[in-house]
């Protein structure tokens, strides 16, 4: 039996430790972080992340800000807002939550946040200084998976390390990320995409595989090598009718059969998706505190 890499009692212990730590700042007279969130228009999950995200902040002891702008909002509009936030010394981390209306670029409004506000790690800056090793926010997602692998003591030096999906949000943060100088890290790195031939001879080498194509069910036993550390970032609602609610979720691994040749495995749900959160709260905090951006 692999050991279960289990995201949900993770998070729940970075949240711990970030709540003790603002205990602390409370009692010290210092800072509350705070983190404001905007939601345009009424997409049903982006209003259920929005939702979790303000929830997190309550459960840490962080204020809030929820700004709500409706599907018409003008792009000129929405990066007042931005920019207001950016201006408000109150205010430590700011997200603006995807996806924005057609009519408004998103490049446009990710470059306006101010790279210290940038708790999701998606402005250039950010990107940029991860490249480079130096102090940055990484976005939630591949911050999330190198905690997993930290936090279970997974052996990353020296080994080889497969992505499979080259995504601006995991896929291609993940590879450097896995490439760099630290822990974990020191990877050998293969980044593989749609594109890639003999996709499973690749992925049959991996000694860590990391998967974020988006597709169901797409590893199967027969691409992963035993003993293989694997690592599923994919996350699809299948209808089942024996379940009350009437769908289950699957990740991207086909997870029975391949968690029988894994030495450990993230289940889908209860594995990356509750870092996610965890992530932008710990991003948040090194915000008030400046830890990053001196």
């Amino acid at each position: 039996m692999p050991i279960l890499i289990d995201g949900k009692k993770t998070s729940d212990q970075i949240k711990s430790e970030i709540a003790a730590r603002v205990a602390e700042i409370r009692a010290e007279g210092g800072k509350i972080p705070h983190l404001a969130a905007v939601l345009v228009g009424n997409d049903g999950a982006s209003q259920t992340y929005v939702g979790a995200k303000v929830k997190a902040c309550e459960q840490v002891g962080f204020e809030s800000t929820l700004v709500r702008l409706e599907d018409e909002v003008s792009e000129e509009e929405l990066l007042k807002v931005v920019e207001d936030i950016n201006q408000n010394p109150a205010i430590d981390g700011l997200i603006v939550q995807l996806p924005l209306p057609k009519h408004i670029s998103v490049e446009k409004v990710t470059n306006k946040i101010k790279p210290e506000k940038d708790v999701d790690g998606f402005t250039p800056a950010n990107v940029g200084r991860m490249t480079l090793g130096w102090p940055a926010y990484v976005a939630a997602t591949p911050y999330g998976i190198v905690e997993l692998l930290k936090r279970y003591k997974i052996e990353t030096s020296g080994k080889h390390c497969v992505v499979i999906g080259r995504s601006h949000i995991v896929g291609s943060p993940m590879s450097i990320l896995m490439a760099r100088n630290d822990y974990p890290g020191n990877c050998t790195v293969t980044l593989t995409h749609s594109r890639t031939k003999n996709l499973p001879e690749i992925t049959k080498a991996a000694d860590i595989l990391i998967v974020a194509i988006g597709k169901p069910e797409f590893v199967t036993a027969d691409m992963v090598k035993e003993g293989a550390v694997v690592v599923d970032v994919g996350i699809h609602r299948i209808d089942d009718s024996t379940k009350k609610s009437g769908f289950r979720l699957i990740g991207d691994v086909k997870f029975e059969e391949v968690a029988a040749k894994a030495s450990a495995i993230t289940p889908v749900p209860g594995g990356v998706g509750p870092m996610t959160i965890a992530s932008l709260l710990y991003n948040t905090l090194l915000a008030a505190e400046r830890k990053v951006f001196q």
